[in-house]
């Protein structure tokens, strides 16, 4: 049975869509349409237009996210465009009858957790396998009929929408909304990748049975050994020896550690390290002791 017919991710994917759904509409009714605040994106526009126009804030969402629904069933699948649209369109029904007190009308305040609120929920609804927010369809279209980056298209999207809020409403309304966004988005970051980031560790040693040893039995972390030359020196490029390259994967809290443990065998050992977004498997979920 595939991952997408199975019963208990339908209800996994089910949940983190209603949460996603909720926190977002908190968030919009909550923080941000009481005090006039925008957020970029597709939200951000629909917001836009809500206090330009006074339009329906709900039938907003439907209409602004439409195209990208359309869009993201020929980038990435149709089930993800079904999704989707069910996720807009019970968003603009919680927006429509779900009834949110408002919380504050402190303009840092509002910024802040009206941020972090509609991250936290866009966030879940991207675990759950859809987007509530399409500003990320279009730049994964855009990138393939482009030169341009995702990252680029979305801040000259996102440039564009705050230039109009700065130009409607102030510059301060501006600022305030470049905020919510920035929350938003880092908060969307630690949804998706999770609270726990790991480390990849790469180490190029002339010691490296003894590095092997340590990471595995001292540290007891799984490592990956890959084949390759150490050498090739500007003064000796004839010069190269075989070695084993270590690869291992640790939490944040364990890099001083692995670093002094190796530094202890090879004072001159290479090691790089690089964040990693996402793991699963392996020998990860061990406690960490210093």
């Amino acid at each position: 049975m595939s991952k997408e017919l199975n019963p208990s991710y339908i209800i996994q994917d089910t949940i983190y869509i209603v949460l996603g759904i909720l926190f977002s509409a908190f968030a919009m009714k909550s923080f941000l349409v009481p005090n006039h605040f925008l957020d970029g994106g597709v939200t951000g526009i629909s917001l836009l237009g809500h206090e330009i126009f006074h339009w329906n804030l709900g039938l907003l969402l439907i209409l602004t996210n439409l195209p990208f629904i359309i869009m993201g069933a020929y980038q990435v699948s149709k089930g993800f465009a079904v999704k989707t649209a069910l996720a807009v369109v019970g968003l603009a029904i919680a927006l429509q009858y779900v009834e949110f007190p408002t919380v504050t009308s402190d303009n840092l305040l509002v910024s802040i957790f009206g941020g972090f609120f509609l991250g936290l929920g866009i966030g879940l609804a991207m675990r759950g396998g859809c987007a509530i927010d399409g500003i990320e369809v279009l730049a994964l279209y855009t990138l393939k009929k482009t030169s341009f980056t995702i990252t680029e298209m979305i801040m000259a999207i996102n440039i564009v929408l705050f230039l109009s809020a700065g130009i409607h409403f102030g510059l301060e309304t501006a600022l305030y909304a470049m905020l919510t966004y920035y929350v938003a988005m880092r908060t969307i970051d630690y949804v998706i990748e999770g609270m726990e980031a790991y480390t990849g560790v790469t180490i190029i040693s002339g010691k490296s049975e003894e590095v092997k040893e340590a990471l595995a039995l001292r540290m007891g972390r799984g490592i990956t050994v890959y084949k390759g030359e150490r050498g090739f020196m500007k003064d000796s490029y004839e010069v190269s020896h075989e070695c084993d390259i270590v690869f291992t994967v640790i939490t944040r809290l364990e890099v001083r550690k692995l670093k002094n443990v190796v530094h202890n065998i090879d004072p001159k050992a290479f090691v790089f390290t690089h964040t990693i977004k996402e793991t699963a498997g392996g020998v990860l979920k061990r406690k960490v002791t210093h």
